[in-house]
């Protein structure tokens, strides 16, 4: 396999609800394994956190998400948004729609200076997603 580079995101105790948002968005096949699985008197309360999900999309996407492992402090951060580009307009819409439903729109999904239609937002559980659909090349 080819090395690859994709996010990896925390989260505080809904990395399940997360993923699984997410595959809704995306398609695709989702595994998720819990702090239990690898130790149930060792995970305690985290027994049914997720310590690792990945998320494997029809389009080539891979996004892996996990809890916190316990005794971890969440800190989220600003510093690094999740972007998703291409030129099929009717799939980028519809992520679009899905990651911004329920979310914060920094940026609405409108053409911009550029040519490309674009648009950010901070979905609901706080992950920042940049959309930029290009004009097909004929």
């Amino acid at each position: 396999m080819a090395s690859r580079l994709n996010p990896y995101i925390s989260f505080d105790g809904d990395a399940r609800q997360a993923m699984e948002f997410y595959r809704a968005v995306f398609g695709g096949t989702l595994a998720l394994n819990t702090y239990g699985q690898y130790g149930p008197e060792q995970a305690g309360d985290a027994a049914e956190k997720i310590m690792h999900g990945m998320l494997e999309t029809p389009s080539g996407f891979t996004l892996m998400g996990a809890d916190n492992p316990p005794g971890q402090e969440h800190r989220p951060g600003n510093n690094i948004s999740v972007s998703v580009s291409g030129d099929d307009d009717a799939e980028l819409r519809r992520y679009w729609d899905e990651l911004s439903a329920g979310g914060t729109v920094a940026v609405p999904l409108e053409k911009q200076m550029w040519g490309d239609v674009f648009g950010m937002c901070t979905d609901r559980f706080g992950i920042t997603w940049l959309v930029n659909i290009g004009e097909q090349q004929a």
